[in-house]
């Protein structure tokens, strides 16, 4: 029995949707070599990184209590440090999610009476309740502690360097809010450099003004991040890029000294910051997490290229296009349909190694506006590096794919999903 025939049989996919994921495969070669070239870089800078602060069995050993003196949680801040280019970072087991990371910078650096800025339209869905543009009053967000927030947005997908700079020039601004990824919208993703435009455009009109950054889905996926161009603070998840699948829990900050210094008081408490804080058996998984990340994020990239690859031939607008910049794992395809949406999620999760019995539905997800429906079927729950994909049931009915800890598995839950959606087309 060949690969195709076993496909067939195992997984009950037509040779139809088999031969279009292969003839797709070839079309995006040159565009693997790319990113397999961004991914020796970028493991080149962890394993210096690694060899710089000496890493040895000692960084993987547990702590309990208070956690003085973890010289391996200390050493792992440093080498996020190193690998970023920031002057220092904080990287805890103790951050839930990307969102709580994200919250955690926020209410370190602003006080009441200061303006956030977001410059790159509105926020990811689940920080709108933080700032306090959604949810009820009196629920702690950055609104009821007196923090006001605008907005400037996109324009064709691009910032709005006019509004930026009246916004800038016609009130005092604490910080300039940047998202790297696209969220639940439908424009290009900032690469690392992009970005730093954006900073020093800001820091060119208003030089006390903090750049932070929402660099979740991003990590890895270029060869610099937004710290190596002046961003003062940068966050994320551990359970997406940087934890390379292995880590089973946390986030990171990484930026400037001082502001990182805000963010422990605000992890912890003031006056202890960093210093406490047991890593349990966290250690050794965040190091080879960090370690494999490049290479597990370069199977996520090449998964989310197969995919633009595949839903352009089937005639779906994608954002990127196959051969478009990656800057981060997520893609997008714009099916305009909610039955054909549901169908891929659907397929994706079929094509998962974990609960592909399971048939998701949409539902109304804490923290979401809308009802959302979500493929995840990861041995982590709710690990975006694992192969996931998840959309909110509002039109144009877009659905986002992200992830895949092998290509080979990855391809298998495309198949499923063209071959989802092929069905519905006949």
């Amino acid at each position: 029995m060949n690969k195709t025939e076993y496909i067939v049989d195992a997984f009950g996919v037509s040779q139809r949707s088999i031969e279009l994921v292969c003839e797709a495969e070839k079309a995006v070669t040159d565009k693997f070599r790319e990113l397999e070239e961004t991914a020796e870089i970028n493991q080149l800078k962890v394993m210096r990184a690694f060899s710089d602060n000496r890493v040895s069995e000692r960084h993987f050993m547990p702590t309990t209590g208070y956690g003085y003196d973890d010289d391996g949680r200390d050493t792992l801040d440093k080498i996020y440090a190193q690998v970023f280019g920031a002057e220092d970072a904080l990287v805890r087991h103790n951050w839930v999610n990307g969102s709580h990371t994200l919250s955690t910078m926020l209410y370190a650096v602003l006080r009441p009476g200061d303006t956030l800025l977001a410059v790159t339209g509105k926020p990811y869905d689940t920080l709108e309740e933080v700032i306090g543009i959604a949810g009820e009053d009196g629920n702690g967000s950055l609104k009821d502690f007196g923090i006001a927030y605008k907005q400037i947005d996109l324009i064709d997908g691009e910032v709005d360097f006019d509004g930026v700079e009246k916004a800038l020039k016609s009130k005092k601004i604490r910080a300039v809010m940047i998202q790297r990824s696209k969220g639940y919208g439908w424009r290009p993703t900032y690469s690392a450099e992009k970005i730093g435009e954006i900073v020093k455009f800001v820091k060119g009109i208003s030089p006390d003004t903090l750049c932070i950054v929402d660099n979740c889905y991003g990590e890895f996926a270029d060869t610099k991040e937004p710290t190596d161009f002046g961003a003062d603070l940068i966050a994320g998840s551990l359970i997406k890029n940087p934890g390379g699948g292995l880590a089973p829990t946390g986030g990171y900050i990484a930026g400037k000294k001082n502001l990182i210094e805000l963010c422990s008081y605000r992890m912890t408490c003031v006056g202890i910051g960093r210093e406490c804080g047991a890593t349990l058996d966290f250690n050794r998984q965040a190091y080879q997490g960090l370690f494999m990340a490049p290479h597990t994020v370069l199977q996520a990239l090449k998964a989310a290229t197969l995919c633009a690859s595949v839903f352009s031939m089937l005639g779906y607008e994608t954002d990127p296009l196959p051969d478009g910049g990656r800057h981060d794992i997520i893609q997008s395809v714009k099916f305009g349909d909610k039955d054909k949406m549901i169908a891929f999620i659907q397929g994706i999760q079929k094509g998962a190694p974990v609960d592909s019995f399971v048939v998701p539905e949409p539902w109304d997800m804490p923290g979401y506006q809308d009802q959302v429906i979500m493929a995840a079927g990861a041995f982590v729950q709710g690990a975006s590096i694992e192969l996931s994909a998840d959309a909110p049931l509002r039109e144009p009915y877009i659905a986002y794919m992200q992830g895949g800890l092998t290509y080979e598995s990855a391809k298998l839950g495309i198949t499923v999903a063209a071959d989802n959606v092929l069905k519905l087309n006949n």
